[in-house]
């Protein structure tokens, strides 16, 4: 049987992808594929939808039974030995749930990411004394170990918008006036915490826009979520939506279409950045008094 994995890289998201187009083009049905393989079809339909690692030995039959020619095969099967190689984040898997796991995966191996959010500051942007307040809030009664090793992992999480290679991601954040009003712990974590957005406005690869209460309601005023684009061609852009318990990811390209659309929408109705930078000088200030 495949080891199950806390959370898949993006390349066995791709090379899963690619078995089922394998099949798919071999017109043969995953139960056909399992007979063949003397294994259950389940073992096919989860290693295309990246439920499972992909086995070495597996990988190879059923190129094999796909009628992959000889050199492709050989990259193919690569490219299989370096999927299988664990993420940073499988280090914290006592603390991070199969769910979020897909979402550090996704903005680990992401070229863009654009991201909504009107609650509070997002992950990629937050202090430790800030997300330790948002953490013990959204998943109370945990040790403190338990609290500090979640922090620990968003702090980890950063890492990605200073790494000198693969160039970081360029991310685009739209959050709602409300975040900056809402206060997580005393004003001195508030305002380091608005430090530390100021600080990375001046980031090359991050935009950071403000949603002011004057601008009015917009069309993403519902809930929070993210789009991911990446450079692998085989792997289209994806639409996350978080909650407290769980997240729905999507690849429709109706629905991702639909969100961009919403994110560009409320990118221009935004303050822009230099206004942002304004705002967010103005709210330490009176954090300060």
């Amino acid at each position: 049987m495949s080891e199950p994995r806390s959370a898949p890289t993006v390349l066995q998201m791709v090379l899963g992808r690619r078995l089922q187009d394998l099949r798919t083009a071999a017109d043969l049905t995953a139960q056909q594929v399992g007979k063949r393989l003397r294994q259950s079809y389940t073992t096919v339909t989860r290693m295309e939808r990246a439920e499972v690692q992909l086995k070495w030995a597996t990988v190879k039959a059923l190129l094999e039974i796909y009628g992959v020619a000889k050199d492709e095969a050989e990259e193919f099967l690569a490219l299989t030995e370096k999927a299988n190689i664990s993420g940073w984040w499988q280090g914290y898997r006592d603390v991070l749930p199969n769910w979020f796991g897909v979402h550090v995966s996704l903005e680990t191996s992401a070229t863009h990411i654009r991201t909504y959010e009107p609650h509070v500051v997002p992950g990629l942007l937050q202090t430790a004394d800030y997300a330790r307040g948002v953490l013990r809030l959204g998943v109370p009664h945990v040790s403190e170990a338990i609290l500090e090793r979640r922090v620990e992992l968003r702090m980890q999480r950063q890492a990605l918008l200073s790494r000198p290679e693969p160039d970081p991601p360029l991310l685009w954040v739209v959050m709602d006036e409300t975040v900056l009003r809402r206060s997580v712990g005393p004003p001195e974590i508030m305002s380091a915490q608005i430090d530390r957005l100021l600080e990375a406005s001046e980031l090359p690869n991050v935009t950071l826009q403000v949603s002011a209460f004057g601008a009015g309601l917009h069309p993403g005023a519902f809930a929070p979520f993210t789009l991911f684009r990446f450079q692998i061609p085989e792997l289209p852009d994806v639409v996350g939506n978080d909650s407290l318990s769980t997240a729905h990811y999507s690849e429709d390209r109706e629905e991702v279409a639909l969100y961009r659309e919403v994110m560009d929408r409320m990118s221009i109705q935004a303050m822009p950045k230099e206004r942002t930078r304004d705002l967010l000088c103005d709210v330490r200030k009176e954090l300060n008094q």
